[in-house]
């Protein structure tokens, strides 16, 4: 057995698309282009606007925050709660309190 740290403190600082405050964790990537990460926005923080390069899904496991498209109207999303962004599609999200997202890329992304 080995014991993995998936806490903020072990995330990599997210700096593209004029984020503030927000870390990744990545969990896994499969031989198909297909990741599982975690990802940390901190209280005030941001990961900017930007194109999903493959379908993503994005549900938050602690806290509570906001996404929003390129229209720019924001939806506040909390624990249990997630969204779904095709590829292509253009999107923000961030926090006022702080959240803990899991998110999920993969080519052939399902939800059903």
């Amino acid at each position: 057995m080995k014991r993995i740290q998936f806490t903020q403190e072990v995330a990599n600082q997210i700096i593209n698309y004029n984020s503030v405050d927000a870390f990744y964790r990545k969990i896994m990537k499969t031989e198909e282009p297909t990741s599982i990460g975690l990802i940390y926005i901190e209280p005030g923080g941001v990961v900017g606007m930007h194109e999903a390069p493959i379908p993503q899904l994005f549900i938050v496991v602690q806290g509570e925050g906001w996404v929003c498209g390129e229209a720019g109207e924001k939806m506040v999303i909390k624990t249990g709660e997630g969204v779904l962004w095709q590829q292509g599609q253009a999107h923000e999200s961030g926090s006022t309190a702080g959240l803990t997202a899991l998110v999920i890329q993969a080519e052939h992304l399902h939800f059903t």
